[in-house]
């Protein structure tokens, strides 16, 4: 049975084994997309997470953000979300668009962190009228991956059926200790249950990807913020990014890596709190 929308008054942390348990699934132009939702005040956040995380990717943040509306999709392909016909940032962005008309929001501020950066900027470039504000989180405008890099080469090694243990999730998912193995554990769950093959058909997307231009069409209050030490998207992406939303507010987290949601939840919720005044 799909499960009621939850109204939590979260104080502790998300219990990650119970996480799958309170998808819901609608269907968005003939593709079921899951998502949680997390029922407060309006408007609400739209949390859109990163490559092979799902929505479990901002369940550190619910303690943070209680008394708000949030809702946190799985991309098509990702967790409980199904495949569709293709994996295009644009395509990505779309569905979001019809999670957001298919529920009613009323301009939410959207979250994107990493691939979900790029996803949401697609978003507020092709549907401006649906949201009311964007946050890019460690994000880029152009990932630019060489052959060689660790990601592209960590990807291209990966067999079915791949395990959660792979040695591949110590650098994919590393972070600054303190970050509770419970929830890593749920991350590598989730990605290893994705074919290898799907690894790879969203990876060459993701490397092919330039949103130089849809950048340029945004015109929705912008934060960008980045993580002080990620080893993906640098300054030279940051200073990128703020030449194509020269009105953006940019804010640093700075011990944090590709990941400040996970590795300082309460700092990256209080940007959003300050930046919506949600």
């Amino acid at each position: 049975m799909t499960p009621a929308v939850l109204d939590t008054g979260l104080d502790a942390p998300v219990e990650q084994d119970a996480w799958a348990g309170r998808k819901q699934l609608v269907d968005v132009g003939g593709l079921e997309i899951a998502y949680v939702e997390i029922s407060g005040a309006e408007p609400a956040l739209v949390l859109v997470h990163g490559f092979t995380d799902t929505s479990r990717s901002f369940s550190l943040l619910v303690p943070h953000l209680a008394g708000r509306r949030l809702i946190m999709p799985d991309l098509r392909g990702h967790g409980a979300s199904q495949t569709g016909k293709g994996f295009g940032i644009a395509d990505f962005a779309d569905d979001i668009a019809g999670l957001i008309r298919h529920l009613r929001l009323d301009r939410p501020a959207v979250v994107g962190h990493s691939l979900g950066a790029m996803v949401v900027i697609a978003l507020a470039a092709r549907h401006n009228d649906l949201i009311g504000g964007l946050m890019v989180m460690a994000g880029t405008l152009k990932p630019d991956f060489a052959q060689g890099h660790p990601l592209v080469a960590g990807v291209q090694a990966l067999r079915d059926p791949i395990s959660p243990a792979d040695p591949f999730y110590a650098w994919w998912h590393a972070c600054r200790p303190g970050v509770p193995q419970p929830f890593l554990a749920g991350l590598a769950k989730d990605a290893s249950a994705m074919p290898a093959a799907r690894w790879r058909a969203i990876l060459e997307e993701i490397c092919g990807a330039d949103l130089t231009g849809a950048a340029q069409a945004v015109r929705t209050q912008t934060l960008i913020l980045a993580g002080a030490c990620d080893p993906l998207f640098g300054e030279a992406h940051q200073q990128a990014l703020l030449r194509a939303l020269p009105e953006a507010v940019f804010l640093r987290a700075e011990a944090c890596g590709h990941n400040p949601h996970w590795e300082e939840p309460a700092f990256v919720a209080r940007a959003i709190v300050e930046a919506f005044e949600v």
